[in-house]
């Protein structure tokens, strides 16, 4: 009898486009949740945002995000992607250099078996996300074309610090070993911390805009918040880098999480307000999603809906009381509330993914040799196990990466602000923000056609930023 030798079917065997290095299923996966995450930018926030302010600023609202994830796209491919994910410069940033030699793509990526061109695609649309969620803080005054120098800036002095530190495996918080599944840290708290930080510089809208500033179309919002909760089934479902039990898992727990967020904030809206609000149930939310991001798919499902309480208690606290009642936190204009439900709703995640990060979970997402370091045990489960050191020091270790970020947002962001008002103002004038978007762009959201009356014009002998009332 003689044996054959075995061969795989055609549309599984490896050849020059298809490495033997390359999982096929891992890769299509990957460049899907890549787009989930892209589409909760392009379109989900962009409408979000446009629908939620007042009809003068929808353009600007949703312009200040399109610009955004072009502008990262941009720089991430020519300097961001290596600063974050490449070579060590120092223990906190790697070195500075472009993504596009065709060589350098192909080949598989540090983590994954996909190229690195697909890994650049999936990290790029989580860094675009982060600019886009400090927009949410400023809406409403700022002047585009400081808009314009800070995305970059941002982008390259903070952005791809926390990320290396973190997420890179040459980073030092990733040696110490930081629960961070998909971006609590990085992502979440950064933005909050940057968009309020930014906001101080920036200034508040006007007072008629501060106290009332209704949204000028709540189902186009709605919409950007539904696929905002539907694309995170990308966002943290394709952090494992495989598809894999653990994606499902994170997946589950990101729905659940942010279900029983919702519904808890609801809850108190109308035991407290006696109304139940869309744009409270909107926030529930997103500190759901917010929460969970961290742990999604190293906690059990329990573990999930205890979180999504907290998420929708904590945040809600400190937004309907602490915010109400501090004289500091009221003097900063935080258009979109970022700090309270991503700053704060990012640090919950982040400690109470030390509480109940559960050991054999963490040793499926972060590898065996990893996990044997002793790392990335919940406390929950170090006092179950006889093993409270380890889980005291997790709580630590979490702690310490909160203190990291928020201190680096502040510094860095105050920095940029300081050097951007250099150049251009970080305010509009009071005459642009009393017309908006006509001010601004030229261009109204709602314009009607054969409607050429308009109550303001800009005089042509103005310099550009210059508005008077006709």
């Amino acid at each position: 009898m003689t044996r054959t030798p075995f061969s795989l079917p055609s549309n599984l065997a490896p050849d020059q486009a298809s490495p033997e290095w390359m999982n096929k299923g891992d890769n299509a996966w990957q460049l899907t949740a890549a787009t989930l995450v892209g589409l909760q930018s392009i379109p989900g926030l962009l409408i979000l945002y446009g629908g939620s302010v007042k009809k003068k600023w929808a353009v600007n609202s949703a312009f200040m995000v399109l610009y955004a994830f072009a502008c990262v796209v941009f720089c991430w491919v020519s300097w961001g992607y290596r600063m974050s994910f490449g070579d060590e410069l120092i223990g906190f940033w790697g070195k500075p250099n472009v993504t596009l030699d065709g060589h350098y793509l192909m080949e598989q990526g540090f983590s994954g078996k996909f190229p690195n061109a697909t890994m650049v695609y999936f990290q790029g649309v989580f860094a675009a996300i982060t600019l886009i969620l400090i927009a949410g803080a400023l809406l409403g005054r700022m002047n585009f074309y400081a808009w314009m120098l800070f995305v970059p800036l941002w982008l390259t002095f903070s952005y791809t610090i926390t990320a290396f530190s973190i997420w890179c495996p040459n980073g030092f918080l990733a040696k110490m070993g930081l629960i961070d599944y998909s971006g609590g840290y990085v992502i979440h708290l950064s933005s909050g911390v940057a968009g309020f930080t930014a906001a101080y510089w920036v200034g508040p809208r006007l007072a008629q805009d501060r106290q009332r500033f209704p949204p000028n179309n709540i189902l186009l919002m709605l919409a950007g918040a539904g696929l905002l909760w539907m694309g995170w089934t990308g966002f943290n479902g394709g952090d494992p880098y495989v598809v894999s039990t653990d994606a499902s898992l994170a997946v589950l727990n990101t729905h659940v999480c942010t279900a029983t967020s919702l519904l808890t904030w609801l809850a108190l809206d109308v035991a407290f307000f006696r109304k139940p609000s869309i744009i409270g149930a909107v926030q529930g939310m997103i500190t759901g999603l917010v929460c969970i991001t961290p742990a999604a798919g190293i906690v059990q499902g329990w573990a999930a809906i205890l979180m999504g309480i907290c998420s929708g208690s904590i945040p809600w606290f400190t937004m309907m009381v602490i915010h109400k009642r501090s004289e500091l936190l009221q003097k900063v204009d935080d258009t979109m509330a970022i700090l309270h439900t991503h700053a704060i709703a990012g640090s919950l995640g982040g400690l109470l993914s030390g509480v109940f990060a559960v050991p054999k979970l963490n040793r499926l997402f972060y590898g065996e040799a990893v996990y044997n370091q002793g790392h990335y045990i919940g406390l929950f489960y170090g006092l179950a196990d006889g093993r409270a050191g380890a889980g005291l020091r997790q709580i630590g270790i979490q702690l310490l990466g909160i203190v990291f970020v928020t201190i680096l947002n502040i510094v860095s962001t105050s920095i940029i602000c300081l050097l951007v008002q250099l150049i251009v103002p970080l305010r509009m004038s009071e005459e642009e923000m009393e017309i908006g978007d006509e001010a601004a762009h030229g261009e109204e959201a709602y314009a009607i056609w054969g409607d050429d009356d308009s109550k303001y014009e800009l005089p042509k002998s103005k310099a550009p930023g210059q508005v008077e009332m006709t």
